[in-house]
């Protein structure tokens, strides 16, 4: 009974002091967030959309430059010879970095003469600047895009057949000319493996024929094919091959 009496009580007092409003007190109000989105022409948006870019820096590298036709060659041509790890990862990607950078030094000038000095200036938008700089890249993506590779994205796309390459939109352009820089990269990664395929034959024929069985013949091959390879000056004629491809 004290304790049904006692919550009565608390019950009584609580209800008084809600009624009350000098006993009340002063009500607490969420204060109103400040939120005001800024026009387009502010420099709010050209940093908005610079940070943005930065974030798909390596997916544009690896999708609209001959990074992956490089990469593809020199990952095919350490198989073939058949050394895993040398040279290391760290070095192939920094010479198909350089390799990229040498090759795509043209094109980057074009989109910072039609499109970053014009921006830095104020003279266009930075939306303006991205349609700009997109036409220098699309026409070095189409000039080693093959014609059946955009045939068919325009076809999955469901797009009306254009007049001519320019009209191709850059999600039809991009997929195409991967497609394209896969496969002239495999059909170079298969020349490379034909001689050093003959060397592991001729060394396999020569150790079975003499009754080395148990002397693995990758260990005999794989001196001869880096010898063979250092004689021909293999990196200067494979550098030269894939530049000489996008010239």
């Amino acid at each position: 009974m004290k304790w049904i009496t006692l919550a009565r009580r608390l019950t009584l007092i609580t209800s008084i002091l809600s009624a009350s409003p000098a006993l009340a007190g002063p009500q607490q109000q969420i204060p109103a967030i400040p939120w005001k989105i800024p026009p387009v022409s502010d420099p709010t948006w050209t940093i908005v959309v610079v940070l943005t870019l930065l974030t798909f820096v390596p997916a544009l590298l690896l999708s609209m430059t001959p990074f992956v036709r490089i990469l593809i060659v020199f990952h095919f041509l350490r198989q073939a010879l058949g050394t895993n790890t040398a040279p290391t990862n760290q070095t192939l990607l920094g010479l198909a970095l350089f390799l990229t950078y040498f090759i795509m030094q043209p094109v980057g000038a074009e989109i910072t003469r039609v499109a970053v000095v014009p921006l830095e200036h104020r003279q266009i938008t930075a939306l303006e600047a991205i349609d700009r700089g997109s036409v220098p890249l699309r026409d070095f993506m189409l000039k080693f895009s093959r014609e059946k590779d955009l045939a068919l994205l325009t076809e999955m796309a469901h797009i009306p057949r254009p007049r001519g390459p320019d009209d191709l939109p850059l999600r039809v352009v991009v997929p195409a000319y991967i497609l394209s820089e896969m496969k002239a990269g495999f059909q170079i990664g298969a020349v490379l493996f034909l001689p050093f395929m003959v060397v592991d034959m001729v060394v396999a024929a020569v150790t079975t024929s003499v009754g080395m069985l148990q002397l693995p013949p990758v260990i005999i091959s794989t001196p001869l094919k880096i010898l063979l390879f250092v004689v021909a000056d293999g990196w200067n004629l494979i550098v030269g091959s894939l530049l000489k491809s996008f010239y």
